[in-house]
């Protein structure tokens, strides 16, 4: 019934998108103008509150809780679960904004900064660090340790309801159904346009590459090849397409940033790190809850706000498929790696690459921002122009955005799967291409008749529901580790209590 109801509703919206799309980006449009205007505060409160509770959880006694079994190992390696995990939470997102973003807010800094100043250049650093950061991954990784958590050790389903469904209200525990249908929705959607956004950003990267020609057809060749590829890596199962894919992505992305960080300012990008670091540390808490109530505004709406929203929505799909290769680790390693890791690799890459294109921008007067405000999709080319061997630059920069889009569908095919399939951890090969099947039809369609950006949108004003989802879900984890830390607590002593009597002789009379 989930399933149909989530197909109805899909099948609806992608409808509407094709046959009348500016229709449909009105509504939603207007529907996330007031989210943002009234909602803003509360992502702002609720993912600020997500950093904290990783944290307390992690650096707490119930981070030796183990997400399984005693005897449960994890199933994959530190290094490929991380290159999984990366690959799926965000890293076409670096790849895409890595550049754009930085330029983006020098041009059009925060209220109360002049624009293209050495304030704003710092302010652009400072909030490509925020929006990429701790929070965001504290969304993805609080979801997923709460879906793992039930899961590995309750004996719970690979669904999101699992959590809340464990509360002891009524009322609650029989939303599961509605919030597993979200889930599906939010993820499908999400997916599809990430599927149209990238064939625009690949596209702009074979024209510069090879002069292939702007456009419909060779975007819409694009997703057909990117579906072949990442339909037979998900049919090879997590253990083989999906981490292979993964592996190599990591590599990739890694000798992208230090082939920049070689050719390009080295000391300026060391710098822009440390500096930026500091300023991000000090500077945490006024950015997690700064609002505009007396200025005429919309920058924190549009970006932080918009960012936050666009985490939540993306939270169901990356904390299932986060949850389903999490299988033996404890806690505080899960946070460490869910949250403090992947934050720590998105500043090195935004120093890197923000920082060797605010450079060449500023210093050199290379029009990196004339690019971004033409098409955001050609930045990171635009900074390759400006460097050494800038064809193999853009080479393997196409190449790693192909292959993160590869492992985004098919981590996204194998969720689909779980959710529509009653929470199986390997949902057959049928399931899996038919979903892969859907989200590419999906994303051609309303590329072909312009209705990519209605559904993002769509897709973001589907996270305020879910934004209440995710409160729950933390309160059912904070319950569910107290009360196994105390059970753990009363074996242990309840064995040394049997081990003493064992070892010290029965009292004479």
């Amino acid at each position: 019934m989930q399933l149909i109801v989530s197909a109805g509703v899909i099948l609806a919206i992608v409808l509407w998108g094709v046959i009348a799309p500016d229709s449909l980006d009105v509504l939603f449009q207007g529907a996330l103008a007031v989210i943002t205007r009234d909602f803003g505060w509360l992502y702002l409160w609720v993912v600020l509150g997500l950093v904290l509770f990783a944290l307390v959880l992690a650096f707490s006694r119930y981070g030796d809780l183990k997400l399984g079994g005693e005897d449960d190992e994890p199933e994959f390696s530190i290094g490929s679960w991380f290159a999984m995990l990366f690959a799926a939470g965000m890293g076409i997102g670096l790849v895409f904004w890595g550049v754009a973003e930085p330029i983006s807010h020098y041009g059009t800094p925060p209220p109360g900064i002049a624009a293209r100043t050495p304030e704003a250049a710092n302010a652009a650093m400072r909030y490509s660090f925020f929006h990429w950061g701790l929070h965001p991954w504290a969304v993805y990784s609080m979801v997923a340790l709460a879906i793992a958590f039930f899961q590995f050790r309750k004996g719970g389903s690979a669904l999101v309801s699992t959590a809340i469904q464990a509360l002891p209200w009524t009322f609650v525990s029989r939303m599961g159904p509605l919030v597993n249908v979200l889930a599906v929705i939010a993820t499908a959607f999400g997916v599809a346009a990430s599927l149209g956004m990238g064939a625009l950003q690949i596209n702009s990267g074979l024209n510069a590459l090879l002069g292939v020609p702007v456009g419909d057809a060779s975007q819409v060749g694009i997703i057909v090849v990117t579906t072949v590829l990442f339909l037979a890596s998900a049919v090879t199962g997590v253990a083989k397409g999906i981490k292979w894919l993964s592996n190599i992505n990591l590599v990739l992305a890694t000798l992208l940033a230090l082939s920049v960080f070689v050719l390009g300012p080295t000391v300026v990008i060391i710098d822009t790190f440390t500096s930026t670091l500091g300023s991000y540390v000090s500077e945490l808490v006024r950015m997690s809850l700064r609002m505009t109530p007396f200025r005429d505004s919309t920058w924190v709406g549009g970006w932080t706000i918009f960012y936050w929203a666009w985490w939540v929505s993306w939270s169901p799909f990356v904390g299932l498929f986060i949850a389903r290769v999490s299988r033996g680790r404890t806690i505080r390693e899960f946070i460490l790696g869910t949250a403090l890791a992947p934050s720590l690799a998105a500043f090195i890459w935004f120093s890197v690459f923000g920082g060797a294109a605010l450079h060449l921008q500023i210093m050199q007067g290379v029009p990196i921002a004339e690019a971004v405000n033409a098409d955001v999709a050609t930045a990171l080319f635009a900074l390759f122009d400006a460097l050494p061997m800038s064809g193999l630059l853009s080479g393997v920069a196409t190449l790693l955005v192909l292959l993160f889009f590869v492992t985004s569908g098919d981590s996204a095919t194998l969720v689909l799967g779980m959710m529509s399939t009653g929470g199986q951890e390997n949902p057959g090969a049928r399931v899996k291409i038919a979903w892969g099947l859907l989200i590419s039809g999906i994303a051609i369609s309303l590329l072909l008749a312009g209705g990519l950006k209605a559904v993002q949108t769509a897709t973001i004003v589907f996270a305020l529901p879910f934004t209440v989802v995710i409160v729950l879900m933390a309160i059912a984890l904070w319950r569910g580790v107290r009360d196994d830390w105390n059970e753990e607590q009363r074996r242990e002593r309840a064995l040394r209590r049997r081990m003493r009597d064992l070892v010290e002789p029965p009292r004479a009379p």
